[in-house]
């Protein structure tokens, strides 16, 4: 299912300099600050040029296919003013540029996708699971149309979602059902009236993050101060996830697990005292 997440769709916002493979991407890397060290891109001053930089940047995983999103603890840790970072999410969500959602990680996680991407996800899962037009497949149009649309929260009540689906045609349970089978809302635990927006295949990489941060810490905790140059770290290869060591990192500085500390040698990463 490669199509449907494709490294040329997720640089399509990157300008092409040549058409020589190597060059051009070499290009597009220096111009999405694609750098090669995360201490490179760790201010920002802006939420959406943030967003951006990370969507180029998110990594490419193979047998997975979900498109770029960014963890709201990674724009905490490269724009410096956290309710600027809320203040313009907000702002951006309200606009219809992008989408909040919450996560099942056990933490307040939350995802950002841009809504081109999170729309286009939606239009990969149907095709995999052999949606055809019309049947019981409508809803996922009267979804996109009617409730994405109008509702921008990161969750909605049963009747709310029926009364907006109503709005395509008659709502049956099994069309809520081949919703929630797609990934696409997930019940929530405390209120089963209540669903949350998903997005749809990310379960294998949630359980990535939850390994991975767990594998970062531990590999710090190791060590004489829980610190370690992050020209070293970067060279890591964690074994328990397969989101990249800079996704990680990002999300750990900004959650406040990890903190920085620029020396005369290079940026020191270290476990933040309890």
């Amino acid at each position: 299912m490669h199509g449907c997440n494709s490294q040329a769709e997720r640089m399509e916002n990157i300008p092409e300099s040549s058409s020589k493979g190597t060059k051009r991407r070499r290009d597009e890397d220096s111009d999405a600050g694609n750098s090669s060290s995360l201490k490179d891109d760790l201010s920002f001053t802006d939420t959406l040029v943030a967003l951006r930089i990370m969507r180029v940047q998110f990594p490419h995983i193979d047998k997975v296919s979900v498109k770029p999103f960014i963890l709201k603890s990674q724009l905490y840790s490269s724009v410096k003013d956290r309710t600027q970072v809320d203040r313009e999410l907000e702002t951006l969500r309200r606009d219809k540029v992008l989408r909040l959602f919450k996560l099942n990680t056990g933490q307040d996680d939350h995802a950002v996708m841009f809504l081109d991407d999170y729309l286009n996800q939606i239009d990969c899962v149907v095709k995999r699971m052999g949606g055809k037009k019309g049947g019981e497949y409508e809803v996922f149009g009267w979804f996109k149309t009617h409730v994405l649309d109008s509702k921008l929260e990161s969750g909605i009540e049963h009747q709310e979602l029926c009364s907006l689906l109503s709005l395509g045609g008659k709502v049956k349970e099994s069309h809520i059902s081949l919703l929630i089978n797609a990934g696409i809302l997930t019940r929530q635990l405390i209120d089963p009236n209540t669903y949350w927006f998903a997005i749809p295949n990310i379960g294998s990489l949630l359980k990535g993050l939850v390994q991975g941060r767990k594998e970062i810490i531990s590999l710090l905790s190791r060590r004489r101060y829980k610190e370690m140059m992050l020209a070293a770290l970067e060279k890591k290869r964690l074994r328990m996830s397969p989101l990249d060591m800079r996704f990680h990192l990002r999300d750990l500085i900004g959650s406040g697990h990890l903190s920085t500390d620029q020396t005369p040698t290079g940026l020191i990463i270290r476990v933040s005292k309890d």
